[in-house]
């Protein structure tokens, strides 16, 4: 008899241990990931295909299997940055800066928000353009000093880097899941079908 209370004695103390723990869990502060990671996470979640370069030769081979593996190799880029176009100058493509001509977007982008995975855009990567007014098909390239953890970090980045002048028409992608157009659920929604290129650079 003594044995059994002796066994179930110790299986209690056990279990008020567990509730201990667990009671007291309630109100440790959440484990926060790493921000590079709670973006990757996040972007994932919204839709967004992500790929890593370690260098700018491995990002612009991402770039030539993106096209293959899309065919979009005949597709015209359009390409509103000049710089980028001067980065990726060796890639044999048709570019264009006509929206309407142009089947998918390559472009930079100002930030990339961990906390919800979007991607803070302005007037310097789309101009005055609405995202309704672009292609669907977008290839972003990135480097990982632009991922900050909100929304509100972006902004006061674009800020400090803009000084004489702070661009127009900031906005953010989120969604990059394309959703039935019957669903009135995404109706307004800019959707887009969105590869990133992230860049290591630091």
């Amino acid at each position: 008899m003594n044995l059994f209370r002796k066994i179930f004695s110790a299986k209690s103390k056990e279990e008020e241990k567990t509730s201990e723990k667990d009671h007291s869990d309630k109100y440790l502060p959440k484990k926060q990931l790493p921000v590079d990671e709670l973006f990757t996470v996040n972007f994932n979640q919204n839709g967004g295909k992500f790929l890593y370069s370690e260098s700018l030769e491995e990002a612009q081979e991402f770039l030539q299997k993106i096209l293959e593996e899309n065919n979009w190799e005949d597709k015209t880029a359009l390409i509103l940055n000049s710089k980028l176009k001067q980065k990726f100058k060796n890639f044999e493509w048709q570019t264009t800066k006509n929206i309407n001509d142009g089947y998918f977007l390559f472009t930079t982008c100002e930030y990339l928000i961990a906390n919800d995975g979007s991607l803070l855009i302005s007037s310097n990567q789309i101009a005055e353009k609405k995202l309704k007014e672009l292609p669907k098909n977008f290839i972003v390239f990135a480097s990982t000093s632009q991922i900050v953890q909100t929304i509100g970090q972006g902004l006061q980045g674009i800020k400090v880097k803009n000084k004489k002048k702070i661009p127009s028409n900031i906005t953010t992608i989120k969604h990059f899941k394309i959703h039935d157009e019957t669903n009135f659920m995404s109706y307004g929604s800019s959707t887009k079908n969105l590869y990133l290129i992230l860049l290591e650079d630091l």
